[in-house]
């Protein structure tokens, strides 16, 4: 099922293919999107009911695609009680990791002139929380928990209904725990533009966040020139780097484990023993052959699973950096002290007890991640994402003096002049 790299003779760190949706597929996509999106700007809740419709199978009302407030406090009563606990322990460790990040506003005085940076939380942020495949509660809370650290004042929710026109009870009962301010029942690319231009119904908020499928992401880049939205959440990607120390059997656990979020995924095993790749292959055939979605979880490993040989630490983190994945496990001898050597990807998970499954759920960290190798310049889902920074300054007119002759240079070189006139008029001796 994993595709063999022998990379032991290359000096330069070793590439590792990602599956892709083909060239065709990926403009079919683009343009029903954006027919979509389109749609929904200029019709309102006329063209989410439609579309809604005809991608979800139910017909609703302008009336229904908004979940009461009765329905909404219900909803905790309607899981298992085990859910509840541990979105509540999701919620809390995120919430200790999330209040370390809160950037504050600063301003540094000096005698005459003072500098600095306002921070302000975005006055409202829309969450999609997809329920196609299967619904994900989590991600609710690890979008939300940053935006209530971060003082947001509305954050909407919008999940796709199902055929019977509800939303899954899970995502229910984590926009309750997590205090949606509002939630939608509202699926794909048609939740997207509902959010982001808002209907008669839905109100419009400034910052998109949440993963989704190829359609989500094409409506997100759509909007990006009306609101802001987060980093394109694409398939799910994870790298292990293991020696022959680790058990096979741990590997190919973690390997299955991201082959269930289903196609287009990348699961790479990256190693200088050729034994643990033989070994983890071996253990990989009977997991997927038990597993409760075989055919889906070997096509995902068929597609996206490779396992790549290298001469040794050093050119398995070179690999992995070059890769710059979503997850990296460290499974070595030395991992916390290799740390320093890690520069690209969204989270790292150190040692044998430290599954990704548990950074997915109640770890601490975020789940929202780059993908797709933008790890490389992006970062996690954070606080960070739900505020904005506002320069500050303020002069008096002694420091304006001092400043003035920077000014003007820079203007002449520039070829701004009415930059230095507008320090000049304000220095000019007053008439009486």
């Amino acid at each position: 099922m994993l595709e063999l790299i022998d990379g032991r003779d290359r000096q330069a760190p070793v590439h590792i293919p990602r599956p892709r949706v083909p060239a065709t597929r990926a403009l079919d996509i683009a343009t029903e999107v954006k027919a979509i999106v389109d749609d929904v700007r200029l019709r309102g809740d006329a063209a989410v009911i439609e579309h809604t419709e005809r991608l979800d199978g139910v017909k609703l009302t302008a009336a229904q695609l908004v979940v009461d407030e009765d329905t909404l406090a219900r909803a905790p009563a309607l899981v298992r009680p085990e859910l509840i606990d541990a979105l509540e322990v999701m919620t809390a460790r995120l919430e200790r990791t999330c209040e370390r990040q809160l950037p504050q506003s600063w301003i540094e005085r000096s005698e005459d002139e003072y500098v600095g940076e306002l921070v302000r939380p975005l006055r409202r942020a829309g969450i999609y929380a997809p329920g196609g495949r299967a619904a994900y509660p989590s991600s609710v809370i690890m979008a939300l928990t940053p935006a209530r650290v971060a003082g947001v004042e509305g954050v909407a929710v919008a999940s796709p209904p199902s055929r019977h026109g509800e939303i899954a009870e899970a995502v229910l009962a984590a926009c309750s725990v997590a205090n949606a301010s509002e939630v939608y029942r509202l699926g794909g690319a048609v939740a997207v533009a509902a959010l982001a231009y808002g209907t008669e119904t839905v109100r419009p908020v400034d910052k998109v966040f949440g993963p989704g499928n190829v359609y989500v992401t094409a409506a997100k880049r759509l909007v990006q020139s009306w609101v802001g939205t987060d980093s394109e959440a694409g398939p799910t990607e994870i790298a292990v780097i293991a020696d022959e120390r680790v058990d096979p059997v741990v590997v190919a656990a973690d390997l299955v484990a991201q082959a269930e979020h289903g196609p287009l995924g990348c699961h790479a095993l990256i190693t200088w023993s050729e034994e643990l790749a033989e070994a983890t292959a071996a253990a990989l055939e009977g997991m997927v052959a038990s597993h409760e979605r075989a055919d889906d979880l070997e096509n995902a490993l068929i597609e996206g699973g490779v396992t790549v040989l290298v001469r040794d630490l050093d050119h398995a983190l070179d690999t992995a950096n070059a890769l710059a994945p979503e997850h990296l496990e460290l499974l070595f001898e030395g991992a916390f002290e290799a740390l320093d050597r890690v520069r690209n990807t969204g989270a790292v998970f150190v040692g044998p007890y430290s599954p990704v499954c548990a950074g997915d759920y109640v770890a601490g960290t975020n789940h929202v991640l780059p993908t797709g190798g933008s790890a490389r310049w992006a970062s996690g889902l954070g606080v960070s994402d739900f505020v904005t920074r506002t320069y500050l300054c303020g002069l008096e007119r002694s420091s304006l003096e001092r400043l003035a002759p920077h000014i003007v240079a820079l203007s002449e070189a520039e070829g701004l002049p009415a930059h230095a006139r507008s320090v000049a008029r304000r220095l000019a001796p007053r008439r009486s």
